[in-house]
């Protein structure tokens, strides 16, 4: 599917919130935005740079502004993103449809997009360089019953290894731990980093 037809059909899925985040869609697209899809979201831009996405999940569904930590915020409702790893980003999350004011959404959307204009993000630390990870004793034994596995972890960034190799050392208990790999390992054969979907 091109980029279009996965916008469609993102929005056309049954889903308990479909009219909901249809809503969302028809107030970002009263705006100059150009709508893309990234990371399995409509994602909005201005001169190529991401404004915002529309997302949908189980519980809920909302609009991540990725230099949300810019904006005023009059109704102190943002979330970080994803605690103790994002910076900029901010998550404004809706439970129902009734959530929606219109006229509130748009002033953060318009907010947002002139920050854009204006180039107000975050500039980026530079990393520092990691020269070393050390892999913990049960990426260590997937690697040595799976091969490929490890092959696709060594074409990862030594900042991505590290990320994978901290996210299982930091679990407490062996049920988290067992949890964890199950959800990394495809992640890491994709080639993906675990936090790629808030940078």
């Amino acid at each position: 599917m091109d980029t279009s037809e996965k916008i469609e059909a993102y929005f056309a899925e049954e889903h308990h919130f479909k009219k909901a985040i249809g809503q969302l869609r028809d107030l970002v697209l009263k705006t100059d935005v150009v709508e893309t899809y990234k990371w399995n979201f409509p994602t909005y831009t201005i001169t190529k740079k991401n404004v915002l996405a529309i997302c949908k999940f189980k519980n809920h569904f909302g609009i991540w502004f990725f230099n949300g930590v810019f904006l005023s915020d009059p109704g102190n409702i943002f979330e970080n993103a994803q605690e103790g790893k994002t910076q900029a980003m901010r998550h404004w999350k809706f439970f129902s449809e009734k959530d929606i004011d219109p006229i509130k959404v748009s002033a953060y959307i318009n907010e947002a997009i002139e920050n854009q204009k204006k180039g107000i993000e975050l500039a980026r630390s530079p990393k520092s360089k990691i020269t070393c990870v050390t892999v913990p004793p049960e990426l260590e034994n997937v690697f040595k019953a799976q091969p490929k596995v490890k092959g696709c972890f060594k074409k990862l960034s030594p900042y991505k290894q590290k990320e994978y190799a901290e996210y299982i050392a930091n679990a407490k208990r062996e049920q988290t731990k067992a949890s964890r790999m199950g959800k990394i390992l495809p992640m890491i054969i994709e080639g993906k980093g675990l936090n790629d979907l808030y940078r």
